[in-house]
């Protein structure tokens, strides 16, 4: 039975071999309880960063080590699904006013959405792992991180194209093709990642693997903007 004991091994582990948050720190240890040293078939295949990506990384070592990957990573799409369809699930996950009753109905409630993916109960003792150290508003981020690793694992390369408004399909296309051709892509399958943000006001941010190409409207502008500045 695959346990929190394991994903809590998994989650040091990690932060041992130097997996560290982005305010720099290691994750804290979780409750002692020894676990075997991992394969090299259970270690991550790239390095995912923030804390989202601790948890991501944890939960795939730990899913590797019982032949798992699959079912979690179907059940953690669903999942991510659900934070598409319904906004208002990360605000209620990041309430710091969760009671522990709370948290129990919320994870049975992911369950049921989950349904027979979730192979062992992987997804809901990580779950659970996630609400005992008030972490259950990084699952949003865990969802994302861990499809990264899934990709990266099966040889593919994220494609993650973010513009003010939401793209159409013939767009995404041309630019999936351009970016296939080029040498960003290193001959790596793509997985496109869309995602909206007014914020850059327009234009593109196009990140592949570890790079990214920023041709928004705002960077024109901070650049334009600094520009002016040293001048004058």
């Amino acid at each position: 039975m695959f346990s929190r004991q394991v994903i809590s091994g998994a989650l040091r582990s990690n932060a041992s071999r130097g997996v560290i948050t982005r305010a720099g720190a290691a994750l804290p240890s979780a409750r002692s309880y020894a676990t075997p040293a991992s394969s090299t078939d259970s270690k991550p295949p790239v390095a995912v960063y923030g804390l989202d990506g601790t948890y991501a990384s944890a939960l795939y070592t730990a899913a590797a080590k019982t032949s798992a990957l699959d079912s979690a990573s179907k059940a953690l799409a669903t999942l991510s699904d659900v934070f598409k369809k319904d906004p208002k699930l990360a605000v209620i996950l990041t309430a710091p006013t969760l009671s522990p009753g709370d948290k129990s109905q919320i994870i049975q409630e992911l369950q049921r959405h989950t349904g027979g993916q979730d192979k062992g109960d992987i997804v809901k003792n990580f779950l659970q792992t996630l609400a005992e150290h008030n972490r259950l508003g990084l699952l949003e981020g865990v969802c994302e991180k861990f499809g990264t690793l899934m990709g990266a694992s099966r040889g593919e390369v994220d494609l993650t194209v973010t513009s003010a408004a939401k793209l159409d399909d013939k767009t995404l296309k041309r630019l999936e093709t351009a970016v296939g051709k080029s040498e960003y892509s290193q001959g790596k399958k793509l997985k496109v990642i869309t995602k909206v943000n007014p914020d850059i006001k327009g234009g593109l941010v196009v990140e592949i693997g570890d790079r990214t190409i920023d041709l928004s409207v705002s960077s024109k502008i901070s650049k334009m903007n600094k520009l002016l500045t040293d001048t004058l």
